[in-house]
């Protein structure tokens, strides 16, 4: 085996690991939002279920499917969170007023900030090879 081939698949995997902690990560801190209330909040408390749901099933397909689709998931995952966070802290999102201060705030958005870090790369090195 070429050793750049052995050393791309070695970066590959990492990123992978990396990227299907971030989804779990983001799934877990949403996850635990709804079951602490959230879920009483009109269209936001179903929508971070399926937060929850997505992130789980995304980082489940990353690491069972050597494809590109997945990182390109990710990527839609991550970005979108991200921009629905920043929506409800700047404007408000149907009606809910987020903070961008606490614990699972800071959690969720590095978290959601990694996984975009890490699947371009891995959305790259999977459309080439």
């Amino acid at each position: 085996m070429n050793p750049s081939n052995r050393a791309g698949r070695v970066t590959a995997e990492v990123l992978r690991v990396l990227v299907a902690a971030g989804l779990l990560l983001s799934a877990v801190v949403h996850l635990e939002l709804w079951a602490q209330g959230v879920r009483e909040v009109a269209v936001i408390g179903p929508l971070f279920l399926l937060n929850a749901v997505a992130g789980l099933v995304l980082a489940m397909v990353l690491l069972g499917w050597k494809h590109w689709l997945p990182a390109l998931g990710a990527v839609a995952f991550g970005v979108l969170t991200l921009a629905a966070f920043f929506v409800a802290v700047t404007i408000g999102l149907f009606g809910s007023e987020e903070v961008a201060t606490g614990v699972p705030q800071l959690l969720a958005g590095v978290a959601e900030v990694v996984v975009v870090l890490a699947a371009i790369p891995l959305l790259v090195l999977g459309a080439r090879g």
